[in-house]
């Protein structure tokens, strides 16, 4: 772990000079999200779940209905909320 953290710092001192250094490229697959049956899980209307964690009710309806699909970080929010929809709920309120 050492190693690493002085191997990274190297590299970023590489890249202040305006060295080339190697790129590290993590991609990550979010699944997407039924938004309807997570949203039915927690029993509430799509007024009161987009209230609850902070999504336009717009947004949900158009979720829901396939019109569109939620980005990169609403994905990722939205798988969060059906795994511990609690966690969630805790970080926002202590926000």
């Amino acid at each position: 772990m050492g190693q690493r953290i002085i191997n990274s710092l190297d590299e970023a001192i590489a890249w202040a000079r305006g060295e080339d250094v190697p790129i590290r490229i993590t991609t990550v697959h979010v699944p997407a999200v039924d938004v309807r049956a997570v949203r039915k899980k927690l029993n509430l209307s799509q007024v009161q779940f987009a209230a609850r964690f902070g999504f336009a009710a717009a947004s949900v309806r158009n979720w829901e209905q396939r019109r569109t699909s939620p980005d990169g970080p609403a994905r990722i929010l939205l798988a969060v909320i059906a795994k511990h929809p609690e966690a969630v709920e805790d970080a926002l309120e202590h926000a």
